[in-house]
């Protein structure tokens, strides 16, 4: 089976300000390189629009109708310091949702063997009513809930590479001992969370937070002493990447020094331990990632990675 691309045009909809490090351009780089020879056995298709009862397992339905009556119908709105809203912001969180949801029933479903949902805006700051840190809607969040719906999946995991802890994610599943959260991230940084200790009410948070000028050794060891032993012993029906970009060396995001091979090598430990306890479902969806080059050439070794390449 092949492994699955999921984008949408859409995702250049929503519109940033000037010198906004998440911007239009992140997909247009992942559109280019992704169109290599090398990705030619790539199974493509169009992020549908994400369904409301999808997104209302994860959002209530006051905040959803909220954001969505927060969209200009023209320029660009600031819903706070970091986070913004054009004219094409909506239909783009909304294809986000839709293509993370598309690609878990491809998944779920066999037709594929694995999937990468390249969109944005991403998610993982998102908490259940305060959209912020670029985000608007969790994807990861909604993905997962709707694997649980649909599928009857009893434990889904959302591992997160992204140099930014996954805050948002973590506060939705805080409190539930079906969905295991795992981050590696840089500690101090925005937006604050993802101590140690924090492990949540049924000890399904995994944190493992890193200093800045970290390195892939530090980055592998967090890896294989503290996140894959609980996720092997969580034993997931599904697996959930966060996948994040932005912890490579090259990012002005933050100070962690991954390169390619780190993010090749996460890739395979991940599908590794999804084919030891559910036959190898992965999904893995579009976080962070703002200088070009790099995010291009991560997304890529990660992209060959779930190829099995």
């Amino acid at each position: 089976m092949s492994t699955l691309l999921v984008t949408h045009p859409a995702g250049l909809k929503h519109l940033t300000p000037d010198g906004h490090p998440e911007r239009a351009d992140r997909l247009r780089v992942l559109d280019r390189i992704l169109e290599q020879e090398k990705f030619s056995l790539l199974a493509r298709d169009l992020a549908p629009l994400g369904e409301r009862r999808d997104i209302i397992r994860v959002h209530p339905e006051d905040f959803v109708d909220a954001l969505g009556a927060a969209v200009p119908a023209e320029g660009i709105v600031r819903i706070d310091d970091d986070t913004v809203m054009s004219p094409g912001s909506w239909e783009a969180a909304l294809r986000a949702v839709g293509g993370a949801c598309f690609a878990v029933d491809e998944v779920m479903e066999r037709k594929v063997a694995n999937a990468f949902v390249a969109m944005r805006p991403p998610g993982h700051h998102c908490e259940i009513r305060k959209p912020m840190g670029f985000c608007l809607l969790n994807q990861a969040a909604i993905a997962a809930r709707h694997a649980q719906a649909k599928y009857g999946a009893d434990r889904v995991a959302i591992i997160d590479f992204d140099v930014h802890h996954g805050n948002g994610t973590q506060a939705i599943f805080w409190n539930d001992p079906s969905v295991m959260y795992c981050s590696t991230h840089e500690m101090p940084l925005f937006p604050g969370t993802g101590e140690l200790g924090e492990t949540g009410e049924a000890d399904t948070i995994v944190n493992a937070p890193l200093r800045a000028g970290d390195d892939g050794s530090v980055f592998r060891e967090a890896m294989i002493t503290r996140i894959l032993p609980r996720l092997e012993a969580f034993s997931p029906d599904l697996v959930i990447i966060s996948a994040g970009f932005d912890a490579h060396k090259d990012d002005p995001m933050g100070d962690i020094r991954l390169v390619e091979s780190d993010f090749t090598w996460v890739t395979q430990r991940l599908m590794a331990l999804a084919d030891k306890t559910c036959d190898g479902r992965v999904v893995s969806l579009l976080e962070g990632g703002y200088d070009l080059n790099s995010l291009a050439t991560s997304a890529a070794a990660h992209v060959t990675a779930l190829m099995r390449g």
